[in-house]
This record gives C-alpha cells, sequence and structure tokens, in this order.
C-alpha cells in the first residue's frame, strides 16, 4: 500500500487504537515550558503519578520572560512565579531544563531545532499550539493542552484521533523578493484560515524543497494558522545536512542508520490525499495582513478587499482601515522582527542586509529579538548586531517578546506593528494593538521607510 509521509509516521507511532476512536500514539519527544506545565505536573502530584521518562521532556523558559536584564529576578509577580516553579518542576522530576541563563535557553521551537532534539520521523508534542514548527524536518509535532501534558507526563502517549491528510503544492519560480513567510502568508490567503481544520498539511513543491531549513520552519509553524493540526515537509538531504550538525543528535554509524530510515520517509508516488492544493510561485509576492487573522492578507501592492461580512466589517473597524484602499505608503509606529516563526540567524541575517548603511525611522520604535541564546551569540559573531544597534534597532535577549505580549514587551492600543510573528488576532500583541504580519524584510524595510513599502519594487 502506497502511503504519505503523514502516514508513515503516525503508523509506526500507533501503540493501540480505541475501535471507532482515537488512536494511543506515542511520543518520541515532549517539549515544555513555564506557562502550560505547572498544572500538569500538579496533576502528578495530586495522584501521585511519576512522569514516565523525564528523558524524553526538555523544558526551556521563553513566553513570559523579560527580554531585558535576564540576569536581574524578574520583576512581574506572575512570571517570576511560573518560571520559578518550572525550575521546581524539573529538578523534581529529573526533567532537562535550559532556564534562563543557560546557553542554550530560546523559545521552545527554536531551540528544539538547532540542538538537533528535532529529527526526521518523530512524533512530538508541547503545550503550544506552534509546535507545528518542528514538521518541517519531517515530524509529526503538534500543539496539546494542558490535561493531554498530563497524559504524556504519565504515559508518553497521547489520545488523539487521526487527521485526514492534506498536500498543498507550490511550484515554479519565486520573485527574487519573495521570502518563506511571503509564501505561507500567501497560502493562508488563498486558502483561508479554515481549510486545514481536520487536517495535517504535507508541503510539496520544489519551490519547499528549495528553502532553507529556517525557510521550512517559518511555513510549518504557520501551518496551523489555516486551520490545520499541523504541517510536515519530506525531510531530504537539505534536512540531513542540517540535523547532522547538531550538538544532540546521532554521530557516526548511529547517524548513517538514521538518514538509511529517514530516506524511507518521503510520500510514496502515486499515495492518495484527502486534499490537495496547487499554486503557482510565480503569483506570489511580498504579503502583508490587514485584518485581524493571518487569512486577511493582500500582496503589499494590492487593495484592501471588500466584503459585507459582519466579522470582516468589525475586524477593518478594529484595525482602523477601509476596504479598497491601500496598505501601501501607510505611517507604521512599531516593528517586531522575532517570534517562533522568523527569529532564526536567516531571518536576521536578511533583515541586516536591507537594514545595513540605513537609519530607522525617527517615528518607528524596532525590537530585534532571537530565538535562542545561540542565535543571539550568532548574531554578534557575524557583526548583526552593530548593524542593528547603529541603525537605530533595539537588540533584545530571547524570548517570545512581542509575539503574545505575555511579557513586558507590548505594542500600545491604536499603534500599527509589521511583525514577523505568527497571528495578528485582537489584542494579540497589547490591548488595542493592530498588528500586520508581514517578512522580516519587509519588517525591516518599514522600520527604516516609517511606512508600508514593497520591497520588490525597492
Amino acid at each position: 500500500m502506497k502511503k504519505t509521509l503523514f502516514d508513515k509516521v503516525w503508523d509506526s507511532h500507533v501503540v493501540s487504537s480505541v475501535k471507532h476512536g482515537p488512536d494511543i500514539l506515542y511520543i518520541d519527544k515532549h517539549l515544555i515550558h513555564e506557562v502550560t506545565s505547572p498544572q500538569a505536573f500538579n496533576v502528578l502530584e495530586e495522584k501521585g503519578i511519576p512522569l514516565f521518562r523525564p528523558n524524553q521532556v526538555v523544558a526551556t523558559a521563553d513566553h513570559n520572560v523579560p527580554t531585558e536584564n535576564q540576569h536581574l529576578p524578574i520583576q512581574d509577580a506572575l512570571s517570576r512565579k511560573q518560571v520559578s516553579q518550572l525550575t521546581k518542576n524539573c529538578e523534581a522530576h529529573g526533567v532537562n531544563l535550559f532556564g534562563l541563563g543557560h546557553p542554550y535557553q530560546g523559545i521552545v521551537h527554536v531551540i528544539g531545532p538547532e540542538l538537533g532534539v528535532t529529527q526526521p520521523g518523530m512524533t512530538m508534542v508541547c503545550g503550544d499550539s506552534h509546535t507545528s514548527t518542528h514538521g518541517a524536518f519531517g515530524t509529526i509535532a503538534f500543539g496539546i493542552g494542558t490535561s493531554q501534558v498530563a497524559q504524556v507526563f504519565a504515559s508518553q502517549c497521547v489520545l488523539v484521533d487521526k487527521p485526514k491528510s492534506m498536500r498543498v503544492v507550490v511550484s515554479g519560480k519565486l520573485h527574487p523578493a519573495v521570502e518563506p513567510k511571503d509564501v505561507v502568508l500567501y497560502v493562508i490567503a488563498k486558502l483561508g484560515t479554515d481549510a486545514g481544520t481536520g487536517y495535517f498539511v504535507e508541503f510539496a513543491g520544489n519551490v519547499f524543497e528549495e528553502m532553507s531549513m529556517e525557510g521550512r520552519m517559518t511555513v510549518c509553524n504557520m501551518s496551523i494558522e489555516m486551520g490545520a493540526r499541523g504541517g510536515m515537509i519530506a525531510p531530504d538531504q537539505t534536512t540531513f545536512d542540517y540535523v547532522s550538525k547538531r550538538e544532540f543528535a546521532p554521530k557516526g554509524e548511529a547517524l548513517e542508520a538514521k538518514i538509511a530510515h529517514w530516506k524511507s520517509l518521503p510520500t510514496d508516488d502515486g499515495a492518495a490525499f484527502d486534499a490537495e492544493h496547487h499554486f503557482d510561485a510565480a503569483d506570489i509576492r511580498p504579503m502583508i495582513t490587514y485584518g485581524t487573522n493571518p487569512g486577511m492578507g493582500i500582496k503589499i501592492a494590492d487593495k484592501i478587499p471588500s466584503s459585507d461580512d459582519a466579522s470582516f466589517v468589525k475586524s477593518l473597524e478594529y484595525m482602523g482601515l477601509e476596504a479598497d484602499t491601500y496598505l501601501l505608503d501607510m505611517p507604521i509606529s512599531h516593528v517586531f522582527i522575532g517570534s517562533c516563526t522568523n527569529s532564526r540567524i536567516e531571518d536576521f541575517r536578511a533583515a541586516a542586509a536591507h537594514i545595513k548603511g540605513k537609519q530607522k525611522s525617527p517615528d518607528v520604535a524596532a525590537l530585534i529579538v532571537p530565538g535562542s541564546q545561540q542565535v543571539a551569540k550568532q548574531i554578534v559573531a557575524e557583526g548583526l548586531d552593530q548593524i542593528f544597534e547603529s541603525a537605530g534597532f533595539k537588540l533584545r535577549q530571547p524570548g517570545c517578546s512581542a509575539c503574545l505580549a505575555m511579557n513586558d514587551d507590548k505594542i500600545p492600543a491604536g499603534a500599527y506593528c509589521v511583525s514577523t510573528s505568527n497571528r495578528n488576532f485582537e489584542g494579540r500583541q497589547g490591548q488595542g494593538a493592530r498588528t500586520l504580519l508581514a517578512s522580516p524584510v519587509t519588517a525591516a524595510a518599514a522600520a527604516v521607510a516609517g511606512k508600508i513599502v514593497d520591497v520588490s519594487q525597492v
């Protein structure tokens, strides 16, 4: 029987199945952070259940940690308590923690891949919706709720219905100004935010095959913004080369054996998908969102569309925008380059290449927030910090930062922020904040110009 990448990985991890019900799926790696794990650890203690396999759990502090003065005690009481509790829980249960001050600390979906914890053919979960990021490695990775976090703690398994399969194919030649973020924003804009509901998506076609691992992670990170359970890209030589250099990846003969297995994972020719969509790469241009969900995106040079739909009208009212008008040249006051979507070294190289020799607009507050301590070190080693700082950008320490306003990095009410994060929901970056999702280069260009610009025309 011919199988998809998704079927191969899923079926090999099914421990058992409930008749006419969900599968019991074995989980290879469980990632945790300070926000969704405390309650799950409490469940173990209340029931007197030990953590089943602590060596398969990796922890870090990222969501609500400050991005300045991380060597000092955390001032916010809730954040301080959550980070402290994570430390205590990890010590009590023998979990490997990359906390504040650790050289491997960072956003959970950045450190997993860069450390080699994430490997092809795995199943991975985390109490965070953007766990789908790891699917870039040919991994089944998805977010789970707190009760399921406890379930995995206790059994290294999760009870879950098997999703249907979808393939999204993007083929052809991209415009030179188009980045991976533009590709995925284009796909979501075309399909909508509920097109993937009930599906696991495989991204295929030469456009994804030619992307770096960082680009693939950006795409899979946002697969859930089209409603999917997760996204995957088949592992190939690009994947193997990336993984083989990582700290916790297998070495020598063990690596060779793994790669031999990983090569068997790509979808078989002729395997059937429950749904399939095809796009021409030549149609894609730099993208930006105008509304309050990631599907409300347009090419920067296009007009905002019109609709009588009540939710559409409400969204434009919140954003202070009007249908049939252009975002191009609209003034903005904030820029955020970071988050688990776009905070890897490749993202900062691209932003710095545009910024070099220029100055940030005096009307814009611009944040550069690396996704991990390792990325932060790389920024300095490559001299990118000097480019950012001399241009007036603020370089911060690793964390989720202004992606979700669970920390001090918030966007003021009514302000427009061009952000490289993944969600533009109402209040996502701060109460009343207005978020415009875009690529790192588009964000950098907006910071310099003080307004929205089309980098394909620069």
